[in-house]
């Protein structure tokens, strides 16, 4: 069933399109051509359009973890992975030729290896239902990365996205994450009616770690080994910026509902076919925003693994912001992931609470949180140590960003 779905929607491909917003609002990158905050430079026939920014992230991180996993007689503490980080340097531009192109490209001094290219693309523009964007760009899944840098709610993402999954230990050389990020590929895009959009593309697969062309046929479905991923949007009031909270937009009304798909094919060394599908809720209502999403993925071994067994797994979480002042926002959030698969009982609860600080006319922004990691449901106390391993149980997180 599922080879036929990726097969479908391969064929299908140069008949879709995908739901960005309007250019100033939709681009979810680090800033678009339309932003009115920095500053643009422009030929004199106004046909092409060159705009520089920068972002900075600085961050101060405790936390704590428990006893389960660490060795006392080699010293290791409960405290780790603290301290102060840099997360994000980045320095692009964005821009605009000729009404049709825009494009983007952007390096991220804080990384190293392939994540040092963050993202570069350009995106052709035939008319509002139909776009090609090619290059290196987010997949089309999940609210919470398609969201702009720098205007989520939270300074870290939901856990349920980011974790690896756990597999029975002689199968952990696949820990694949539910969430899909920054990849290569092409994609078709379009918007319909300022109401419904689609995404539809072919990516590596790889991740943001990958800039090189590495993938083959597949053994099983003898087709290209590659991360085909679709998504659909309905906007019942008009575009949804790719916002969490932003002081500028206190009076805003838009709504997003969202459905997405898309199967990693072979993605893993060790030959799996990872099958992901989420829902998305999105909503700005003057000084509030919601937000809410549930997510699958099925994690199938290939026949010459001699592996029978699915492993599927799940997560969800459910946030919200309030704008108590023009310039403070106070936020909460319930994230939660089933990290051992279905076959296992047990669940990971993680509620978080956070507040951002808009510094009037500076373009700086604090952002403060704190994280549980819950566990609850687990059969023996063995599967409840192994369910957090690498998960800190209380984890605080200050950020202090600047953009230009």
């Amino acid at each position: 069933m599922k080879k036929i779905l990726i097969v479908a929607l391969a064929a299908t491909l140069p008949l879709m399109a995908h739901a960005q917003q309007e250019e100033e609002e939709t681009e979810n990158g680090v800033v678009s051509v339309g932003d009115k905050t920095g500053f643009t430079i422009s030929s004199k026939k106004g046909d092409f359009v060159l705009k520089p920014y920068l972002l900075v992230q600085g961050t101060a991180t405790y936390n704590y973890y428990d006893d389960e996993g660490l060795d006392k007689a080699y010293n290791q503490d409960n405290v780790a992975n603290s301290g102060f980080a840099m997360p994000y340097a980045v320095l692009g531009f964005t821009g605009k030729a000729f009404d049709k192109i825009t494009y983007n490209l952007t390096v991220n001094a804080a990384a190293s290896g392939g994540n040092l290219l963050q993202q570069a693309w350009f995106d052709v523009k035939l008319k509002e239902q139909f776009a090609i964007k090619v290059g290196k760009f987010k997949t089309p899944f999940t609210h919470a990365y398609l969201t702009t840098l720098g205007a989520t709610l939270m300074p870290q993402l939901p856990t349920s996205l980011t974790a690896s999954t756990i597999m029975p230990h002689s199968l952990n050389a696949v820990t694949p994450t539910i969430g899909t990020g920054f990849d290569l590929g092409v994609e078709i895009h379009g918007l319909l009616g300022k109401k419904f959009g689609y995404e539809v593309g072919i990516f590596n697969g790889t991740g943001a770690s990958v800039n090189t062309a590495t993938k083959t046929l597949s053994d099983d479905w003898h087709i290209p080994a590659l991360l085909y991923a679709g998504r659909f949007t309905y906007m019942p009031k008009g575009v949804m910026p790719s916002t969490q909270g932003d002081p500028n937009r206190l009076n805003l009304d838009r709504m997003l509902i969202g459905l997405s798909v898309s199967e990693n094919v072979e993605s893993e060394s060790e030959s799996t076919n990872d099958f992901r599908a989420g829902i998305e809720f999105a909503w700005l209502k003057n000084r509030w925003y919601f937000g809410a999403e549930a997510y699958y993925m099925n994690v199938n071994f290939t026949k010459r693994q001699k592996i029978s067994e699915d492993f599927n797994y799940w997560g969800a979480y459910a946030q919200a912001g309030y704008f108590v002042t023009k310039h403070l926002q106070l936020a909460a959030r319930y994230d939660f992931l089933d990290r051992n698969g279905s076959g296992k009982d047990g669940m990971l609860n993680m509620p978080a609470v956070g507040l951002n600080y808009f510094f009037p006319n500076t373009n700086l922004k604090l952002q403060g949180m704190y994280q549980y990691t819950g566990r609850t449901g687990h059969k023996t106390q063995l599967d409840r140590d192994n369910d957090d391993l690498g998960l800190a149980t209380h984890t605080v997180k200050v950020m202090l960003q600047y953009t230009f």
